[in-house]
């Protein structure tokens, strides 16, 4: 495939995803400035750039709303009780040793190998949700937000949309001391609000970047630090995003500490909006459903990495029927995959009810919507909700961000436009993915990123002095 240029192009692939389903004989025009034009029948259409896309499937690029990228370095360093330890809190020790390694450098690469991986799985958005702030000791850098512009770098060298979300992290949980392996995390609420306002400052109207407000929990946040948080981002209309309810003993600590779940204490205090994305909410009372699905909160499901933690099985059946949209990330990257986090929020379901395809029955679900749509919209639409980004359909007006497969691959081979989507969904692999655009511009092409040798080698390098050196 040829890359788009500056001028208006139309794309004439043999399926084009268009109003929830692939349909013939359609092609995508580009307007030249990284935005979509139209979408218009193909028989006779031409611009002053028509490329044919023989073989190939258009649809929109997917949204990764829950990203921790230097965690990409843990991959394969934590699967044994040994290494890490039993649950999810024994893990979060390889985490910090791994945290208290990267120079400002180091986390370049390691943010630039995750971010490709992204690109190579059809992943054209990331929402970053970004905690490591301070040098080893603790103490802040001369610029406090160096390693945001690290990450922000990084996303711009592999040419993904990204979604900086800036997180707030006080204090290691209620009545315990401050872990040493917090100490990159920590700051004050009035820092945390001046850098954020310096952070953003210093890109105004970038291409390709955004910013949310990201207090971490409850537990590292006490409420009234994060009420002020909470109206500073609804005064600036940002993304909001908090892990919530990732874990049983995060409910307990705050019924502790303020006698509710941190569900019920939020939703009591008036503090959910539509700004809201609750990362994780596993472990939820059907109450706490209701009142999400009241205040138009977004799940954050991060099922690849949930299954590797154990954090439990999100109730997605639950949150469908109440109308909750449920959006997808990778969370730890301990796998890439957004096809394979969208089964699975179905698949982990068939397991624990020992029945197939519960979400297909769920009562709140659109009634003419295939369960394989739905779980793509959790893929695309409902990450751009959650991200507030012009992205995740192909429409007039939003951005050029889209994947092509190749339909000869054998993962998806032998299809139909009928039946394209559920393959696509139960079946893509990520060898199918040939290119992925993001504003317009091919940053992966014919299944490889320009910069793919050198990021890898670089990763490498960093991988073998933090794991492997004395």
């Amino acid at each position: 495939m040829t890359a788009p240029t500056d001028h208006p192009t139309l794309l004439r692939p043999d399926l084009l995803f268009a109003d929830g389903r692939f349909v013939i004989n359609s092609a995508l025009l580009l307007d030249g400035a990284g935005r979509i034009a139209a979408l218009q029948p193909s028989s006779g259409a031409s611009s002053d750039l028509t490329l044919d896309l023989p073989h190939r499937a258009l649809f929109p690029g997917c949204i990764n709303v829950h990203s921790h990228a230097f965690q990409r370095l843990l991959r394969g360093q934590a699967e044994s009780r040994t290494a890490a330890g039993h649950d999810f809190w024994s893990w979060r020790n390889t985490m910090y040793r791994a945290a208290a390694r990267l120079s400002p450098d180091d986390l370049y690469d390691v943010a630039r190998m995750a971010f490709l991986e992204m690109l190579l799985a059809g992943i054209t958005t990331v929402g970053e949700f970004h905690y490591l702030h301070n040098a080893p000791s603790g103490q802040p850098y001369d610029d406090p937000n160096l390693l945001a512009k690290q990450i922000i770098a990084a996303a711009q060298s592999v040419g993904i949309r990204i979604v900086l979300l800036r997180s707030a992290y006080l204090r290691s949980g209620y009545n315990i001391p401050r872990d040493p392996g917090q100490l990159r995390f920590f700051e004050i609420t009035t820092e945390f609000l001046s850098r954020f306002e310096a952070l953003t400052a210093a890109y105004p109207s970038t291409p390709g970047l955004t910013f949310g407000i990201a207090p971490h929990s409850i537990r590292a946040v006490p409420f009234e630090d994060l009420r002020q948080i909470v109206a500073f981002a609804h005064s600036s209309h940002l993304p909001l995003h908090m892990h919530i309810s990732e874990q049983v003993a995060e409910n307990e600590a705050c019924l502790r500490e303020y006698g509710r779940t941190p569900v019920s204490l939020l939703a009591h205090a008036g503090l959910f909006s539509p700004e809201w994305t609750a990362i994780h909410a596993i472990h939820l009372t059907g109450e706490e459903i209701v009142q999400l699905a009241a205040a138009g909160v977004t799940i954050g499901s991060c099922p690849a990495t949930e299954r590797n933690l154990g954090d439990g099985i999100l109730p997605a059946d639950r949150m469908v029927a109440a109308g909750i949209p449920i959006a997808l990330g990778t969370d730890s990257q301990a796998q890439i995959d957004p096809f394979e986090d969208a089964r699975e929020l179905d698949l982990h379901l068939r397991l624990a009810h020992q029945q197939r395809a519960p979400l297909d029955s769920t009562s709140g679900a659109a009634p003419d919507s295939s369960l394989a749509a739905r779980l793509f919209d959790c893929a695309t639409v409902h990450g751009a909700r959650s991200l507030a980004v012009p992205a995740g359909r192909l429409a007039p007006g939003l951005a050029a961000d889209f994947v092509t497969v190749d339909l000869r691959d054998p993962s998806i081979a032998s299809h139909s436009a009928a039946d394209l989507l559920p393959l696509l969904v139960f079946g893509l692999q990520r060898t199918a993915i040939r290119d992925v655009a993001v504003a317009g511009r091919l940053v992966v092409r014919d299944g490889r990123h320009p910069l793919q040798d050198e990021i890898i080698a670089r990763y490498a390098d960093l991988h073998s002095r933090v794991w492997h050196t004395p």
